[in-house]
């Protein structure tokens, strides 16, 4: 199936900022639920909500969405849930951003398109904590439609427990949709968020996909449905455990120095960065993922 309808794309649009929503009330939850530890005197951190906006070059409306972003908190030093809908036409430069592993069909003839999506990074306070990325989307021009995303854990003081539990939970939510598609997503994901120049991954991996249509819209949803709903369960209870550990400065500075690969990644390689800043997009929305501090040795 090449078309789509417009209840289609409003179900993905609706999808996301529904995830958001549950993502939000989660993380405000752990926020207020943390009442003592290492950072019980500071205050509950609480999400700033701001409307973005997508510049066309005619200036004409091109869409936007909500960017929510939690800094200074009890459990995060900074997070950012952003969801978009955005739409119009693609220059030669958003065009190769826009599609990783193959053309666009008739995007020089019709350049027009629509895109949907949710992004999430947290950067978290206790460097104990992982830092985690998960981000689902949905792409339409014309000619094709894909969806694409996934979500990688980011631990500084890596726990191969903590890794099991993050890995299995996604296994669990993607066997259903495929048998072998975890492993397929996994291997995906290791070479996606690997850094070259650092010869190394950016974390102990997660899942990821691109350009994923196999003719049957809905099969590709609820499988795209699913990665979101394996964020939680996945992500949760590994703060959850490890919030109230105790730290030391070489614990931090540890931290500090990961957040700089992490920094490094999404400014040279992320392809969603990438095409968020070539198609005009609100540009401290697609900076989210900076984390708030970092090191370089």
């Amino acid at each position: 199936m090449t078309e789509i309808s417009e209840t289609q794309k409003d179900q993905a649009s609706s999808w996301f900022m529904s995830l958001r929503d549950e993502i939000v009330r989660a993380f405000e939850t752990l926020e207020n639920e943390h009442r003592d530890g290492p950072f019980a005197d500071r205050p509950i951190g609480q999400f700033e909500v701001t409307p973005t906006k997508r510049h066309s070059d005619s200036g004409e409306n091109a869409g936007g969405g909500l960017m929510s972003v939690m800094r200074g908190g009890r459990v995060f030093e900074k997070v950012g849930v952003n969801v978009s809908t955005v739409f119009g036409t693609l220059g030669a430069q958003a065009q190769n951003a826009m599609a990783a592993r193959k053309g666009i069909p008739g995007m020089k003839e019709d350049p027009r398109f629509w895109a949907s999506g949710i992004s999430l990074v947290a950067h978290m306070q206790n460097p104990h904590c992982p830092a985690v990325h998960m981000n689902t989307r949905m792409f339409w021009t014309p000619h094709a439609w894909w969806f694409g995303g996934g979500t990688d854990l980011n631990p500084c003081l890596e726990y191969d427990e903590d890794t099991a539990h993050f890995h299995e939970t996604l296994k669990e939510y993607l066997t259903p949709h495929e048998e072998g598609l975890y492993a397929t997503l996994k291997d995906w994901a290791d070479e996606y968020f690997y850094i070259p120049h650092r010869n190394r991954a950016r974390g102990v991996g997660g899942i990821f996909m691109d350009d994923r249509c196999t003719g049957d819209w809905d099969k590709d949803f609820d499988l795209t449905k699913d990665i979101g709903r394996a964020f939680l369960p996945a992500f949760v209870p590994l703060v959850e455990k490890r919030l109230k550990q105790d730290w030391n400065d070489a614990d931090k500075d540890a931290q500090l120095q990961h957040r700089g690969l992490y920094a490094e990644y999404n400014l040279v390689y992320d392809r969603g960065t990438k095409f968020g800043l070539t198609t005009g997009h609100d540009a401290n929305a697609v900076l989210m993922s900076l984390p708030p501090l970092a090191k370089w040795v």
